[in-house]
């Protein structure tokens, strides 16, 4: 299957909840409708990238989730204590607890005592869990470079420039 080739005055054709918001911001005459069409465009890719990567996943028996968590763990051989995995992981204790609990209950991980804190446990890899993230996770890495790969490496350079640019705008509006 061959990819079409980019052509420079294609746009993205944004989610069709994107686009009802662009028409209605169109109607009422809002101002930088400009501004809103890029993030729109800019939150439907990331849509895009994320049904690519779930599709690299689903075969596996993995979410989003579970693969996160193989991955955290796969650099830490003793374990991590899940209030460890849940700020890695930008989740809530709740979240990692559910995650764990099915990990567990298909041997991807167990629960271990935690020598440092009797209080807590650690999260450990089992054999399973460890072969499963050494074979999925070379194909998630080729997912999200595969996506900007039409990219050349100055263009990369120049879009990173750019969302660091947006994020600390947003940044700077979570601080104030």
């Amino acid at each position: 299957m061959t990819k079409p080739k980019y052509k420079e005055t294609m746009e993205i054709d944004v989610d069709p909840k994107y686009q009802a918001l662009l028409e209605e911001a169109e109607r009422q005459d809002l101002a930088d409708q400009d501004s809103m069409r890029v993030c729109a465009q800019t939150l439907t890719l990331a849509a895009m990238i994320d049904r690519r990567r779930a599709a690299a996943l689903a075969p596996q028996g993995l979410s989003e989730g579970r693969f996160i968590l193989l991955f955290l763990l796969e650099g830490h051989k003793s374990g991590l204590p899940p209030h460890v995995l849940a700020d890695q992981a930008g989740v809530a204790r709740a979240t990692i607890t559910g995650l764990v609990d099915g990990m567990v209950r298909d041997g991807l991980v167990e629960r271990h005592g935690n020598p440092d804190d009797r209080r807590s446990n650690l999260v450990v890899l089992t054999r399973k869990g460890r072969t499963l993230s050494k074979r999925v996770f070379p194909g998630q890495a080729e997912a999200l470079a595969e996506a900007f790969a039409s990219l050349s490496a100055n263009d990369r350079r120049q879009l990173s420039r750019l969302l660091a640019k947006v994020s600390a705008n947003l940044a700077e509006d979570e601080d104030a």
